[in-house]
């Protein structure tokens, strides 16, 4: 660029700026020619330099590269990087007086259905006369929220009041009266963005059952200094929608002076009387009563049902007068000859634990991320981390699942591998492939565009898929010994395997593995369902979420008591002479997720007024998938921490001979 020459420029003028140019550098340095080692240490003198030639670059920084020349032209990048730090616009915040303010249209749709979504001028709306603006999406995550910004047309600027103007008239046909009328008895509402604030407002109102549509917008946008700190709609001007109606559009704009700092213009977004409300709080202390007593029943069973026996097994002689000594006891201690024994299905237990495994800790860091930077406050922020916070995480999903199918004795680690990394992206893809073809249907914004399903394939085939592998490799390396005894199991166990297995006899109905895994969830939930509440509120209806410091606590509170919940279901598992302990202290955990989905059909039911094929289906699916993540992330086994060290520690005192 810098040795192009530049056209169609006035000479008088390129002269002037040139020497503005020189004038303002050779007062900070003397002299341009400086080399890329002098960069950094001239990093602080070009802060200060830029703040002055930003008004004079943003005419034309063409003439900038020209008239450094071809030799210096590491210095006119190095030039135009930091420019990009000190242009005014919507990114920094900051304006210069009279600076155009761009203002976004970005989707409309039913008040009831916040995810069913369209273009804003799918509907009769058209645009002002200034001219179009392009918008690129900044992230992934925009895409995938169906966010789709299109320029207003309205000539905004900084500090620049409009009084009542009109700019645009339109006279609607037939299927355009009835498109609006539909949005209005559906009670649609539009979303605008401006410097990243987000505008709400409503398409129109019923009047004596009459269609009115709002015609005139009032911006009312507070300032301080260089920045917006708050913006505000206000409507008016109905006119009954009939078909051949007129309509003239207009809008005003009113630039208020405020206080307000600029780090709490969001705050005004926040409902706090909602979520720091004394039954949040409430729901809390609960949890941790609830922590308080499983931790004591968990303390209960180990030291005052196993501390005789662990002293009666002590004294004895030998592995016969073991063998004589259990043989006249009943209840867990009669499977000791079974309980190592490798579960069937080993290959996906594994998968699902390293999934488990995964999903916790990225939730437990996106968390703390959004605690720390208030990551609600922008346009995708959330999204966005997640998924970079997956793909960079996902050694850990391989080095889990790949140690737990090693000392399972698994031996196929390349089909564990690939299990395991392509099982929570497979079945979000499927679930997406589902809401995809409902959108196309329905032509909303939801619509997923190719290049955007190319990029998600790449993430996955790119970098997930390879991280996971590294973490599979190290994971099975340095996993526990995997050697098989003859009838299946670990040779790392603390008991010898029987070689045929122990016949599991018939229990009552309230000790089957079913009603225990079933059981196991119950409690859990009790310690989330008041915080899935706030969670489904925010994601489903109009609240924005920012108590992170709540969720962390839940996160850690579900962690204990699902170990706890877990522990206590084995251990009766196992006292009902049941040795398939693997999977049932999965499912106890997991089954935590059954009553969340059944409470989001409740929620679904009677917190919410959704209606439509492509709401219902979005609404399901997705709690599908959230339900399931959340099982996995409950069934895990966090390096074992909870119910195998209970295992080993129940027998490895029993049978240490």
């Amino acid at each position: 660029l810098a040795s192009k020459p530049v056209e169609k420029y006035d000479r008088i003028k390129r002269r002037s700026f040139v020497q503005q140019f020189k004038d303002i550098f050779e007062g900070q340095l003397g002299s341009l020619n400086f080399s890329q080692n002098q960069v950094i240490s001239k990093l602080s003198w070009a802060t200060n330099t830029l703040a002055q030639l930003a008004p004079l670059l943003r005419k034309d920084h063409l003439l900038c590269r020209k008239m450094l020349g071809r030799n210096n032209f590491f210095a006119v990048l190095f030039i135009n990087i930091l420019l990009a730090t000190t242009f005014a616009d919507e990114h920094d915040h900051k304006y210069a007086d009279g600076e155009q303010i761009v203002l976004w249209m970005n989707t409309v749709g039913p008040y009831h259905n916040l995810q069913e979504t369209y273009a804003y001028f799918n509907l009769p709306f058209c645009r002002g006369p200034v001219e179009n603006v392009e918008h690129y999406h900044e992230t992934l995550a925009e895409k995938l929220q169906g966010i789709e910004l299109q320029f207003s047309g309205l000539d905004i600027r900084f500090k620049r009041n409009v009084v009542k103007t009109e700019f645009c008239r339109k006279r609607l046909s037939e299927a355009e009266s009835d498109r609006l009328i539909l949005a209005i008895y559906e009670r649609y509402w539009y979303q605008m963005y401006l410097d990243a604030l987000s505008i709400v407002g409503v398409v129109g109102e019923i009047r004596d059952d009459v269609p009115m549509l709002w015609t005139h917008k009032k911006i009312e946008i507070f300032y301080n200094h260089d920045q917006i700190v708050g913006v505000s709609l206000g409507t008016s001007d109905p006119v009954q929608v009939t078909p051949g109606a007129k309509i003239i559009f207009t809008y005003e704009v009113v630039w208020t002076e405020s206080t307000l700092p600029f780090d709490k213009r969001s705050d005004v977004y926040l409902d706090t009387g909602f979520y720091v409300h004394r039954i949040h709080w409430f729901s809390i202390f609960n949890s941790f009563m609830m922590v308080i007593f499983l931790v004591l029943l968990v303390s209960m069973i180990l030291i005052r049902t196993l501390r005789k026996d662990y002293a009666r097994y002590n004294r004895v002689d030998g592995l016969e007068d073991l063998e004589r000594e259990l043989g006249d006891e009943y209840g867990w201690k009669q499977v000791h000859g079974d309980v190592f024994r490798s579960p069937a299905g080993s290959l996906y237990l594994s998968c699902l634990i390293g999934n488990g495994v995964h999903i916790t800790v990225v939730s437990i860091v996106v968390t703390v991320l959004a605690l720390i930077g208030k990551l609600y406050i922008e346009r995708g922020a959330i999204l966005s981390t997640i998924i970079f916070v997956y793909a960079l995480l996902s050694p850990l999903n391989g080095f889990v699942g790949g140690r737990t199918y090693c000392s399972l004795g698994g031996k196929n680690w390349i089909r564990q591998h690939f299990l395991g990394s392509l099982l929570v992206p497979a079945l979000l893809t499927a679930i997406a492939l589902v809401v995809n073809t409902l959108a196309l249907f329905y032509q909303t914004s939801r619509v997923l565009p190719f290049l955007t399903v190319l990029s998600v394939f790449s993430i996955i085939a790119f970098v997930i898929i390879p991280l996971n592998l590294i973490g599979t490799v190290v994971g099975r390396n340095i996993g526990r010994p995997s050697a098989l005894g003859a009838a299946g199991g670990s040779s790392a166990s603390p008991c010898r395997v029987n070689a045929v297995p122990r016949p599991i006899p018939a229990v009552k109905w309230y000790t089957k593995p079913l009603i225990i895994s079933l059981i196991g969830g119950v409690l859990p939930f009790g310690s989330i369902f008041i915080e899935m509440y706030f969670i489904f509120t925010s994601f489903w209806a109009y609240k924005v979420y920012y108590v992170f410091g709540f969720t962390l606590l839940v996160i850690f509170i579900l962690i204990i008591v699902t170990g706890c919940s877990t522990v206590v279901c084995t251990y009766f598992l196992l006292n009902a002479e049941d040795y398939r302990w693997q999977w049932i202290s999965f499912f106890s955990g997991a089954s935590t997720a059954v009553y969340v989905y059944i409470y989001s059909i409740y929620y679904f039911l009677f917190k919410t007024k959704m209606f439509g094929l492509f709401q219902t289906a979005f609404y399901f699916s997705y709690m599908a998938f959230f339900c399931f993540a959340l099982g996995c992330m409950c069934g895990k086994r966090l390096d074992d921490v909870s119910f195998d060290n209970f295992e080993v520690m129940l027998w490895k005192s029993i049978c240490a001979y």
